[in-house]
Parts: structure tokens; C-alpha cells; sequence
């Protein structure tokens, strides 16, 4: 019997209309656009407003994927969303999701790996639909990590932005995604988290007071061990897949940090030519990163088909994956 293979069958993306520019940060932290630029590579980011949830944007990436595909959300297997940012705790934002597409066979429930989320969750669904749990799928990556932020914390404030990105995948004959590698490393849990309003610190005054609702980061810890895993992950898929990084045609990693970008380029023998960049204009959107930079390059039409494009994420657990897939 022929092994089941899985296959992208159309992409979508969506974020908030409002921009906001390094010289708009300027007016309100003790920062310059100079500063932002050469630390970062970012020069504006969208920021989500109080009506705009992250199902919201979910729901319009979404509709996009699914349009692309040509697939109605009744035919529907399976959502994930993968995101840090849900709706709610409980029930999962992709149970949200399906209430507004009123795909009413899919099951749902929501994956949360931080930044390498949708690596994640494009992972878990591959395998699911390979063993025969169902035929079509739908994987979103979403967050409004505007309100999760300390907008006085100048250090963090300027990285991050909102926007959401899917994929509708279904089963194929040759396949699409042809090796995935995941990986985490607990011990580092630290550097890159935010501390309360779980059961370990609910939310109290004295949480509020400290801030302790917002993102915190070790910035320099995160910078090295984020190129480190870049370079690891994107080789360790490639041998798994018996591939060679000279017929990846592009390369599209998490945009966290320009610098962190040109490092694992480096390192790795890669052209700027061959990697998609984005973190100029959105910032930072941590599981929603990966899936809107691959809309975006399949609109500008830098993937054809038949080409080779790996996807490599790494974010807060410390967590880290990587997705090799024949378009």
C-alpha cells in the first residue's frame, strides 16, 4: 500500500492595518529608529486594536488559505492554531476559529510553542494526516503580542508586532513536506517567558505591579542560541531528507532579528537572495512569523513550483524546528 504524503495546498495571511513606525516609538520609550534598525533590521510593526483578537486574525488569514486551496471549511479534518497570544485559556482560540468558518467536522485545539509554533504544529498535523487521522487540514499561526507587551520596556517593546498566517494541507500523491526536525531544551525556559497569570503565579496585584504580564527576555541569550539552532535544525532536516543545502531555493527562517538572519546565513553558505525577509516590516510576530513570510513569498511569486524551501523557527520553551517541503 502507498504511503500517504502530505502536501501545502494554499496559503493565507492577514495583519492589523495600523502601522507602527520606529520614529512612532520614539514618542514613547527612550529609543531611536537608528537604534531599532541596526540592532534589529525592524523599521514598523502592526499592532492589533482593542476589537482586533488574535481569532480575529486568525479567521482572516484563514478564509484566504482556504480560498487559495479551494477547499470549503466544512471539508475540514483538523485546525490548529499554533500561538502564545490565544483569545482565551480555555476554550482553544481554533475552537473560535471553527465557530466563525463553521467547519463543524474538524477537530481543534490549539499548539504552543512560541515562536516555533508553526513549525510545530505544520509537524503534528503532517504526521496526523499521514496515519490516516483525516484528509485536510488547516494550520494557523496567529498572535497579538501587542497585548502581552510592556510598552515602557524599551527592550522589547520595539521587537514584536501582530499578524496571523495559515496553511491548508491535504493528501497527495508525490510528497509536499518531505522531513521535519523538533527540538526543546526546558533548561533555558528562563530567558524568554512570560511569568504570571498561569497556576504557578496567578494574577494578583502584586503581579500586576511588577509587570509580570508581559513579555520578558534575555536578549543576548536568546540572540546566541538562536543562531546556534538555526544552523543545527537546517542541517539536521536537510540529511534527514537526503538533501544538500545548494537545492534548498529558499530559505525562509523565523524573523525574530536581521542580525540573527545574517548570522545563520553565514554560517550556513547562504546568499541573502536565497532568504526570504520580512522583519523590516512586521517585527516580530512569533508563530504567525514563518507562515506569513511563505504567503508573502508565494505572492511575489519566489517560490515556483517544484522548488525546495526550508522553514526553520526557534522561540520560548526553549524550543526549536525546522520543515523541509517540496512546492
Amino acid at each position: 500500500m502507498k504511503q500517504r504524503a502530505v502536501k501545502i495546498l494554499g496559503t493565507g495571511a492577514f495583519v492589523p492595518p495600523r502601522v507602527v513606525t520606529n520614529l512612532d516609538l520614539e514618542k514613547m520609550v527612550e529609543t531611536s529608529d537608528d537604534w531599532i534598525t541596526t540592532r534589529t533590521g525592524i523599521k514598523e510593526r502592526r499592532i492589533a486594536s482593542p476589537d482586533e483578537t488574535t481569532s480575529v486574525l486568525a479567521l482572516a488569514a484563514a478564509r484566504e488559505a482556504l480560498a487559495k486551496a479551494s477547499v470549503p471549511p466544512e471539508d475540514l479534518d483538523l485546525i490548529v492554531v499554533a500561538t502564545v497570544t490565544p483569545d482565551m485559556l480555555f476554550p482553544a482560540t481554533a475552537c473560535l476559529l471553527q465557530k466563525e468558518l463553521h467547519a463543524r467536522n474538524a477537530a481543534c485545539f490549539d499548539l504552543e510553542a512560541g515562536c516555533t509554533g508553526f513549525v510545530y504544529a505544520l509537524s503534528v498535523v503532517e504526521k496526523y494526516l499521514v496515519a490516516g487521522g483525516g484528509d485536510t487540514a488547516l494550520v494557523v499561526g496567529a498572535e497579538t503580542l501587542s497585548k502581552i507587551l510592556n510598552w515602557n520596556d524599551r527592550a522589547t517593546c520595539v521587537l514584536f508586532g501582530d499578524g496571523a498566517g495559515a496553511v491548508v494541507l491535504g493528501i497527495d500523491e508525490k510528497p509536499g513536506i518531505l522531513a521535519t526536525i523538533l527540538g526543546s531544551d526546558g533548561q533555558g525556559s528562563h530567558l524568554l517567558d512570560l511569568p504570571a497569570g498561569g497556576s504557578r503565579m496567578p494574577a494578583s496585584p502584586e503581579t500586576l505591579a511588577q509587570n509580570l504580564h508581559f513579555i520578558h527576555m534575555a536578549g543576548n541569550e536568546v540572540f546566541k542560541f538562536a543562531v546556534r539552532v538555526i544552523v543545527d535544525a537546517s542541517l539536521r532536516v536537510l540529511e534527514k531528507a537526503h538533501c544538500t543545502m545548494e537545492e534548498v531555493n529558499l530559505f525562509i527562517p523565523h524573523q525574530a532579528n536581521i542580525r540573527i538572519i545574517h548570522s545563520a546565513a553565514k554560517r550556513l553558505g547562504l546568499s541573502m537572495d536565497r532568504i526570504f525577509v520580512n522583519v523590516n516590516r512586521y517585527g516580530n510576530t512569533s508563530s504567525a512569523s514563518i507562515p506569513l513570510a511563505l504567503h508573502e513569498a508565494v505572492v511575489q511569486q519566489r517560490i515556483r513550483s517544484g522548488d525546495l524551501v526550508l522553514l526553520v523557527g526557534f522561540g520560548a520553551g526553549l524550543t526549536w524546528g525546522s520543515a523541509l517541503i517540496r512546492w
